[in-house]
């Protein structure tokens, strides 16, 4: 059973057939009184038999609102009763089974015409798991305009009871809308920028010009978004008209997510999303997909910018990760909860006479302004640290160098820190799970570039070997892993972001057998999730478990569409292989999702950045040569910021390439080829003449936009 650090388990009243389950979510559900099945042939065969609907219950360990649901219902007797009473009870970690969190939250909106979310309720016909009713959160007493859970359940229970055609003809209709969904494919014809336009555009109107982000509260990190404003921002390069708004906005929002509660400004890493528009209060739950994709973003914009406040932010944010959400294996836990001691946020909020008793007079005159101590409690009584005055400022007004001050702050960190380590942590999910675990080893590789930390590197490789040891049995990935047992079939995210990590990682350092891995990846992708008729990919394998719906999306959501990311790595795997049938399948998947494309162009950042390349080919830059020249050359290249370039280092005795890259030989001395499409220049044998070639090393000016200025924290002089 999963119990947060440092709680004594109590006595068991219950064991219920979540027990032997592995996933921490189920586990903490395993001595609830609900008679809870895992999703499975033994519930479903119990339903049919004793005709009562499902009730399926959809969550992840980090969920507050799953816990409030668990606290006030699921170790309710009476509550309990009731539903093993009418139900056949169903639970389900979302982060296990994302197929089935993907459909029925489909489902959920479409019945109440509502936004989803967790914990999602739904309950379902016996015979064929369709759903006829759901919602979300459910009170056990009635408020917030909500009937209470246990009325809810005598409803369902009574009308699926008196009305069982009704029931079936709206899940007929469900079904019809069901197979609606995916749009129709694009005609054939050039696939043009103008979505990308569009894209600009709209993020534009919806641009936060004080505190950045897009839209009003509550407000998401959207790194695809960031990543895709950077993207456009470089492209605009070429033409001679730099878009600096693009710029701006990506960087205003960076810096005010890294200088606010957003950030953990004691230990580094994210939270989840921001509850205000100025990202000072955040929802406290830290996933693993958000610090991956954040550490991405914020190292591409240090090596946009060459702004030591983004190389700072990465680098705390990189060591966050391996100090806290590395396991010993070298993989990566998925999540911390956002409460601890039955209160959100308790582990990470202060008291003003603590922080005070903590730090020394002249540590506390500088980080109390800083941080806001100063002012009225700005979470439930207590403080959380977000900045509201810049070190600048303050080193102004309190006359001390900007050395000085930094280092005040740090060791006030350094103390605070050692204090709230004796504080009750939240507690941890420690599954790894493949996708998420490929997202950060993207992450590190980026920081590793952007840092110049080899170690980031290293870390991101050792996670990669732990997936192809754990994960990767017969030539098929698995989901997730819990002590050392990888289980369930993978989805296309986990292939497609692995194979994105892998050609990201061979930009810090070239191994053939990662390079060839990343390729056999696609080819499965390839082989079991393609539609052969209208293009793209399904989210689940033509050999998955059979469901209700076989979903195929892309648009983003909280982590990158997978189509996007398929359709950027078989346009740079089919450059680098040479072979067009990966670059056909590339535009195949826009093609599938134009119409979509065209009707929300800012919703589907990942295929902007997939058709980015499409329609301006990656650069792509193969060295062969020997050490220590050829690491001289990798770090002069990959210290530069080119979204749309691919950078392979290759040592002159590696022999496990592919024919394409074998040709290209190194000779006496280092040499380079610069490849677009399929045409490549003749050797390159001075790192001068190929960063003339390229253009050199791009920073970005300071953009004059009529934005806010950034609120500017100093950075290590």
């Amino acid at each position: 059973m999963n119990t947060r650090q440092g709680d004594t388990a109590q006595p068991a009243r219950h064991t219920n057939r979540l027990a032997g389950q592995t996933s921490p979510y189920l586990l903490k559900h395993a001595h609830n009184p609900v008679d809870w099945y895992p999703w499975g042939s033994e519930a479903f065969a119990r339903a049919r038999t004793e005709d009562k609907p499902i009730h399926l219950s959809i969550g992840y360990t980090a969920c507050h609102w799953c816990s409030v649901l668990e606290q006030e219902s699921f170790e309710d007797e009476e509550t309990a009763a009731l539903l093993n009473e009418r139900f056949i009870n169903i639970k389900v970690d979302r982060e296990e089974r994302p197929d089935l969190d993907r459909i029925y939250q489909i489902a959920q909106q479409l019945l109440t015409q509502r936004s989803g979310g967790w914990p999602l309720t739904m309950f379902l016909t016996p015979e064929d798991r369709r759903p006829f009713f759901g919602g979300t959160y459910f009170p056990k007493e009635p408020r917030y305009g909500m009937p209470s859970f246990r009325e809810v359940l005598r409803r369902v229970s009574d009308y699926y009871r008196a009305h069982p055609r009704e029931v079936r003809e709206q899940n007929a209709a469900l079904m019809q809308v069901f197979g609606e969904l995916e749009p129709a494919a694009a005609a054939a014809g050039a696939l043009t920028p103008a979505p990308l336009e569009a894209a600009r555009a709209q993020l534009g109107s919806t641009f936060d010009r004080q505190y950045g982000g897009f839209g009003r509260a509550p407000k998401f990190p959207s790194a695809v978004t960031l990543e895709l404003l950077l993207s456009r921002w470089h492209a605009s390069l070429a033409g001679g008209a730099p878009d600096a708004q693009a710029l701006a906005m990506a960087t205003l929002t960076l810096r005010r997510m890294g200088e606010g509660g957003l950030t953990d400004q004691l230990g580094g890493g994210f939270f989840r999303y921001s509850v205000d528009a100025a990202w000072m209060i955040p929802h406290f739950e830290k996933m693993l997909y958000d610090n991956g994709l954040l550490l991405a973003a914020y190292a591409q914009a240090a090596l946009a910018t060459g702004e030591a406040v983004f190389a700072r932010i990465a680098e705390q944010a990189a060591q966050f990760a391996l100090d806290v959400f590395r396991s010993g294996d070298g993989g990566f836990y998925s999540s911390f909860d956002a409460d601890s001691e039955g209160h959100e946020g308790r582990y990470y909020v202060w008291e003003r006479a603590e922080i005070e008793a903590a730090l020394t007079a002249e540590e506390y005159a500088l980080f109390a302004p800083h941080f806001g101590i100063d002012r009225p409690p700005n979470f439930e009584g207590r403080y959380h640290l977000h900045t509201f005055r810049s070190l600048e400022e303050l080193t102004a007004e309190q006359q001390v160098s900007t050395r000085e001050a930094r280092a005040r702050i740090d060791s006030a960190r350094t103390r605070l820190l050692a204090r709230r380590a004796q504080r009750t942590p939240p507690a941890r999910d420690d599954k790894i799970l493949t996708a998420w675990n490929a997202l950060m080893i993207r992450g590190l590789a980026l920081a590793a570039r952007a840092l110049e930390r080899e170690e980031l590197a290293a870390a991101a490789a050792r996670t990669l070997g732990l997936i192809r040891s754990q994960l990767w049995r017969e030539g098929r990935l698995l989901a997730t892993a819990k002590d050392g047992a990888g289980r369930l079939p993978a989805y296309l995210d986990d292939y497609v972001y692995l194979a994105d990590a892998i050609l990201e990682l061979q930009q810090v350092r070239f191994v053939g057998s990662e390079l060839a891995f990343a390729r056999e990846l696609i080819e499965v992708v390839l082989d079991h999730f393609g539609d052969s008729e209208r293009g793209g990919f399904y989210f689940t394998a033509d050999d998955h478990e059979q469901l209700i719906h076989r979903p195929k999306s892309f648009a983003d959501d909280a982590t990158p569409a997978g189509n996007g990311i398929a359709a950027r790595v078989l346009q740079r795997l089919g450059s680098l292989y040479g072979e067009p049938r990966l670059i056909a399948a590339a535009e195949g998947v826009l093609r599938a999702a134009w119409d979509a494309i065209e009707r929300h162009p800012a919703a589907h950042g990942a295929l902007l950045q997939a058709l980015e390349e499409l329609i301006d080919p990656p650069q792509i830059v193969i060295v062969r040569g020997r050490d220590p020249e050829l690491t001289e050359w990798r770090r002069a290249l990959t210290a530069r910021y080119a979204p749309r370039s691919l950078v392979l280092a290759i040592d002159a005795a590696e022999k496990d390439l592919p024919q394409e890259l074998a040709a290209k030989a190194a000779g006496a001395r280092t040499v380079a080829y610069l490849c677009v499409g399929s045409t490549c220049s003749a050797p390159i044998e001075s790192l001068a003449q190929l960063l003339s070639s390229l253009g050199g090393p791009r920073r970005a000016a300071a953009p004059g936009t009529g934005i806010a200025p950034p609120q500017r924290q100093e950075d290590r002089s």
